[in-house]
């Protein structure tokens, strides 16, 4: 008797269990099919739309959305869970965050046709570009925040002439004639070869840097999150 009585009570708890199991499956499926991404413009512009549209392929019942904003931006929205995953162009991980790299990136500087710069025909020098007043990203920017690190051997540096939130914006002003600019050679590309803009070296500092997905540490992209970290890697 006392046995029947334990087998009635442990069925209760066994189908407690089954139920648990199903609404954590249920919930597991629910986040694999949508996924949330931030991403610096740099990235969000150039590299995730191809990246995504392979995603689709894959997943074509997952909803996507995608947030451009700068590098910081990207960062704290990953850290607040309002992002599943991240991709930033600063030159350091963000604290909190792991990171993969997944595609490499050059700074250059850029002028319209008509400046002095255009016409030169050696590079100019660190000391020199650190010194002009150029037409800038916003500080929180990944852009910034690499250029202001290559030139720190060289501060201080010139205040900005503009600062602007966009990588359009600076390169219409640059355009414009508001002054050199620098920006990732992915998103000036169209302009040089177009004549828009000319490109200019610049000698005694190098300007490469590495684009990097984010997510919190400790932890490991899972479901569509993995899916998308592993294309951008291929890609790379």
């Amino acid at each position: 008797p006392a046995g029947a009585a334990f087998a009635e009570q442990a069925q209760a708890v066994v189908d407690a269990a089954a139920a648990l199991d199903a609404g954590i499956a249920a919930l597991r499926a629910d986040a694999r099919a949508r996924l949330r991404v931030a991403a610096s413009q740099t990235l969000a512009e150039l590299l995730l739309p191809h990246w995504l549209a392979l995603l689709a392929a894959e997943h074509p019942d997952t909803a996507v959305s995608l947030v451009s904003v700068n590098s910081a931006t990207a960062a704290r929205m990953v850290l607040e869970r309002q992002a599943d995953l991240g991709f930033v162009e600063g030159p350091r991980v963000p604290a909190g965050l792991s990171s993969s790299v997944v595609a490499q990136d050059r700074l250059v500087v850029v002028v319209p046709p008509r400046h002095p710069w255009a016409r030169r025909r050696q590079p100019i020098a660190a000391e020199e570009l650190a010194a002009t007043r150029l037409v800038q990203r916003e500080e929180t920017s990944g852009t910034r925040e690499a250029l202001e690190q290559a030139l720190a051997s060289f501060a201080p540096l010139a205040e900005p002439t503009l600062v602007l939130s966009t990588a359009s914006a600076v390169r219409s002003a640059v355009a414009e004639g508001a002054g050199p600019g620098v920006l990732s050679s992915r998103a000036v590309a169209s302009d040089v070869a177009a004549g828009r803009l000319r490109e200019v070296p610049v000698a005694g500092i190098d300007l490469s840097r590495s684009l990097r997905a984010v997510w919190p540490r400790g932890e490991r992209p899972g479901g569509v999150a993995r899916d998308l970290l592993a294309i951008a890697r291929r890609r790379r």
